[in-house]
């Protein structure tokens, strides 16, 4: 599975959506990122291919990172590539 996460201004989540294909990815980064660089707002709406029901829809003016990623069996899942967090135990 191959992940594109975007990043929103004013917005701590990302939001993130698959595709099975690299082709099909690569496609939908290159639209986000003519969107970004357009000088007008665009609405995209995307849906995922891993979860079917799951559709979003965002302005383009709003987006200030788009992250695509190889999502391997290893990674932790709900995880965005680049972002860590850091927990402290108990002593």
């Amino acid at each position: 599975m191959i992940s594109i996460d975007l990043a929103l201004k004013y917005t701590p989540l990302p939001i993130s959506v698959q595709r099975k294909e690299v082709d099909d990815a690569q496609t939908l980064y290159d639209q986000i990122v003519n969107a970004m660089k357009s000088g007008t707002s665009q609405l995209i709406e995307l849906t995922c291919e891993k979860q079917t029901e799951k559709k979003v829809a965002v302005m383009s003016d709003q987006i200030s990172a788009v992250i695509l990623s190889q999502k391997d069996g290893g990674a932790a899942a709900g995880r965005v590539p680049g972002f860590f967090s850091m927990v402290e135990s108990e002593q």
